[in-house]
């Protein structure tokens, strides 16, 4: 397994105990939860600035576990952060123009992510509609997986554990461990992404 650190990224009112986030917090070791001051008010400033200060933390790599306005608080991160992320798991991200409360994180940058990203998009999210989910993978640069009637991913939608999020994490972990192995060679990640469902990057999957 690789030593990549795992750093979960939750958003907006936070994920309470049975949560798929809070359950990974408890179960995958040495993982760690980014906590930010209020969560019920939040500023971009704010939050970026929580996640940083959790990437940088210590030295070595980061794969991000990030649901709803976490995943936009990801995409906003600064440079010296940013280069430390190996990959990023975004699940059900919250789109803030919808929603007056979460305006300060508007816009949503459109550049494409520098490390691989599965993004897990709902069709019926009340948070963002599917189309402005792929939108957002599309820019970011971003694998699409895409669930029907799975809501905003959460426990009032019937998630909890959740094993096939954990998949998805596992393949990213995977191609950290591969890609930090001099004599991995190539195709490595793509054997990650093909034990966990996946296909190549740039496809959309549906279950």
């Amino acid at each position: 397994m690789s030593s990549t650190r795992i750093v979960i990224v939750p958003g907006w009112r936070n994920s309470g105990p049975d949560h798929w986030q809070s359950l990974w917090a408890e179960q995958l070791a040495g993982a760690e939860r980014v906590e930010q001051d209020d969560w019920f008010v939040p500023r971009r400033s704010d939050w970026v600035q929580a996640l940083e200060k959790t990437i940088l933390s210590r030295p070595g790599r980061v794969v991000l576990v990030a649901h709803s306005l976490g995943c936009i608080t990801a995409v906003h991160l600064g440079a010296e952060a940013c280069a430390r992320v190996q990959g990023a798991l975004l699940v059900a991200p919250a789109d803030p123009e919808r929603r007056a409360q979460l305006s300060d994180f508007a816009p949503v940058p459109y550049a494409p992510l520098p490390y691989r990203s599965v993004l897990v998009a709902s069709s019926n999210d009340p948070f963002c509609p599917i189309r402005r989910a792929g939108a957002f993978a599309r820019a970011w640069g971003s694998e699409l997986v895409r669930l029907q009637n799975a809501g905003h991913v959460n426990v009032e939608a019937g998630f909890g554990p959740w094993p096939l999020g954990l998949a998805l994490l596992q393949s990213l972990l995977q191609e950290s461990a591969w890609e930090a192995t001099p004599a991995a060679g190539p195709g490595k990640s793509e054997r990650a992404r093909a034990e966990a469902g996946l296909k190549p990057a740039g496809t959309v999957l549906s279950w």
